[in-house]
């Protein structure tokens, strides 16, 4: 039992003491460090990128949206101009037939 604490001890020593070294330099500490920042700024930047994306997608949906409806509105407005010709061709041949008629008349 005696052994067991005493391994136990030593054990927790020696732990105790690979908490304690250092395992790089402060050259690599260093540069893991700058590396960590440079990370931190491309996490950044990804999340405003993405941001933007996000954006940028909404926009376009939008502009989807108002191209439909103007195209919708162009195509009613050629419609629409097609029925004022075709009524206007219907006037101008009834014009035509009452002067044929009119033209008839003795005066």
């Amino acid at each position: 039992m005696k052994s067991i604490d005493e391994k136990e001890k030593k054990l927790n020593q020696l732990l105790q003491q690979l908490k304690n070294l250092k395992l790089v330099n402060d050259e690599e500490n260093n540069y893991i460090k700058d590396l960590e920042k440079q990370k931190n700024q491309l996490l950044i930047e990804k999340k405003e990128v993405e941001e933007q994306y996000t954006f940028i997608l909404k926009e376009n949906q939008e502009l989807k949206k108002l191209i439909e409806e103007i195209k919708k509105n162009t195509d009613e407005e050629k419609r629409k101009e097609a029925e004022f010709a075709e009524k206007i061709d219907e006037l101008n041949q009834e014009t035509d037939s009452l002067m044929d008629e009119i033209e008839k008349w003795p005066m």
